[in-house]
């Protein structure tokens, strides 16, 4: 099914959906650990790994990239709720909202590093 929507040697498109899709379920997880496993056998090994990637810098990267969705989750309480707490913020989701540029911009970082290094 992926393979009439994806084009096959597309090693720009294979990073691209890669790091994206560990950003996004790593937010819907709250944690890049429980995605990072998911996210690179359905998406890194095929479409990554299996067109001659380094699998050393494709599961480095990734990893990292999945990173740039705990900064948007308030799944990730340790990081992105507790602060509001102990620090008595009005804004419930003050913390995510200053660390979402950052986030948008090193996840793009994380995409340029995996194309450039592992291939």
């Amino acid at each position: 099914m992926i393979a009439g929507l994806f084009p096959t040697g597309s090693h720009l498109g294979g990073v691209i959906l890669y790091c994206v899709a560990m950003a996004l379920f790593t937010i819907i997880m709250g944690n890049a650990f429980a995605a990072f496993a998911v996210i690179t056998a359905a998406v890194g090994i095929p479409f990554v790994i299996a067109q001659g990637a380094n699998p050393a810098i494709v599961a480095a990267i990734g990893m990292t990239s999945g990173y740039c969705g705990t900064l948007l989750t308030p799944m990730a309480a340790n990081f992105n709720s507790l602060p509001v707490a102990l620090l008595e913020m009005k804004d419930p989701l003050g913390v995510i909202k200053q660390q979402a540029p950052i986030a948008i911009l090193l996840l793009i970082i994380q995409i340029g590093l995996m194309y450039f290094l592992a291939f």
